[in-house]
């Protein structure tokens, strides 16, 4: 009797089995066949070999419990689980009982069998293949929309809806709002009197005035806006705009168009915050855009101690043209970053004129460089800075980003 007669007949003295769960245990073995079709063929060969009647089994299956009768109300209850999101791709899951799992690899362990296939391969194939086939949408394994998972002790099946990323550049057009939501210091969130039990520093911020609008169209949880890195509440965001990724949570709807999205920001913030879409993104490019150095421009308006020109701030900006900023953490922030001295660079610095008794100045400096600082010189922290130039006290203003680099490839900006 062959090496294969031998297993068969080994894994049949264990107790009923069913074609799926017998075929399963040579499944990576030649191609073209379910495992339903694989067992059987195993059980008439096995018949024809020993010389006996064959008989399909018709007992429960001591493995698997007959799950694999099953499959179609499983999809029945994966699709009605579904209902009413909008996808295009799906990954199917499920948890098996432990006694099943046990149950095969015992059996894999006893023969040293070289070729088995996972009970968990073979149910999330075949109730994918009915799914699939039903409702129109393709496999995923690294990026679906949904994933469906089945708990078959449970009898339930768990649903995850995957965020929508999308990449654009915003506007902030007024000053006082912050980039993302403000927690109150005090409740943390939970609301107080300080906060007027709101939860929230500020009322308003982009990520709310952007994400708001399309928390309701997109019928999500909440909306988490991604920036490349960040400006001051009291500084605006014009020019170009800043790159950013909106993640959309748990969106029952994704197919909405930039559009319509730009448009309802637009209705909601009126004028305050305005958003251009370019790209769907991913949680790749949220990492590169957090992590990219991108280079900034300001424009800032600086008053001086002191009776001063244009050619006297001109001059005092020459000697910060290329240089070598250190950069302690400035006082205004170091209750919330780590206390370090930080080295960027000045690319270029230049006084555009005077503008009601204060100098208009443009900066395009490394990412992370402070403007407010580079001006006054923190009380020494920053070094050099226009105050020590000058030897006198000078100060920011008002302060515009105008500019800020783009990371990731795109082709819509603000013009």
């Amino acid at each position: 009797m062959s090496e294969l007669s031998e297993q068969i007949k080994e894994i049949l003295n264990y107790g009923p089995i069913c074609d799926h769960c017998l075929g399963r245990f040579f499944g990576k073995r030649t191609h073209g066949l379910g495992n339903d079709e694989r067992g059987r063929a195993l059980r008439i060969y096995s018949c024809i070999e020993e010389d006996i009647p064959f008989r399909p089994e018709e007992e429960t299956c001591w493995i698997c419990g007959n799950l694999f009768d099953t499959v179609d109300s499983w999809a029945e209850k994966v699709k009605e689980s579904l209902e009413g999101l909008e996808f295009k791709t799906l990954l199917l899951g499920c948890k098996i009982p432990p006694m099943i799992s046990e149950s095969e690899e015992m059996v894999w362990s006893d023969l040293s069998l070289k070729s088995p296939e996972p009970v968990k391969a073979e149910f999330n194939r075949e109730t994918g293949k009915r799914i699939i086939s039903q409702l129109g949408c393709e496999v995923n394994f690294k990026r679906p929309d949904v994933v469906a998972v089945c708990n078959i002790a449970g009898d339930s099946v768990e649903v995850e809806v995957n965020p929508v990323y999308i990449y654009g550049r915003y506007r902030k057009n007024i000053r006082g709002i912050p980039q993302t939501r403000w927690h109150c210091r005090e409740c943390r969130g939970s609301g107080c009197e300080r906060c007027g039990f709101t939860g929230k520093m500020y009322q308003d911020s982009v990520e709310e005035l952007i994400g708001r609008p399309l928390i309701e169209l997109f019928e999500a949880e909440d909306a988490i806006l991604h920036g490349s890195g960040r400006e001051d509440i009291d500084a605006l965001m014009i020019g170009t705009g800043r790159p950013f990724v909106i993640e959309i949570v748990k969106p029952r709807l994704r197919d909405i168009s930039f559009e319509d999205m730009e448009s309802a920001i637009g209705d909601y913030a009126k004028g305050s915050v305005e958003a251009v879409f370019d790209h769907v993104s991913d949680r790749h490019e949220v990492e590169t855009l957090k992590s990219g150095k991108a280079h900034k421009k300001y424009s800032i308006l600086v008053e001086v101690d002191g009776d001063f020109s244009s050619e006297d701030v001109k001059s005092a900006l020459n000697c910060l043209k290329g240089a070598t900023i250190d950069q302690r953490t400035p006082d205004r922030v170091s209750h919330r970053r780590a206390d370090l001295v930080r080295k960027r660079k000045v690319i270029d610095i230049e006084c555009l004129g005077v503008e009601d008794g204060k100098f208009r100045i443009e900066v395009l400096g490394d990412a992370g460089l402070y403007i407010k600082e580079l001006i006054s010189g923190d009380e020494g922290r920053t070094e050099p800075n226009l105050s020590l130039n000058l030897g006198a006290d000078a100060k920011v203003t008002a302060l515009d980003v105008i500019m800020v680099e783009g990371v990731v490839p795109e082709s819509r900006k603000f013009d």
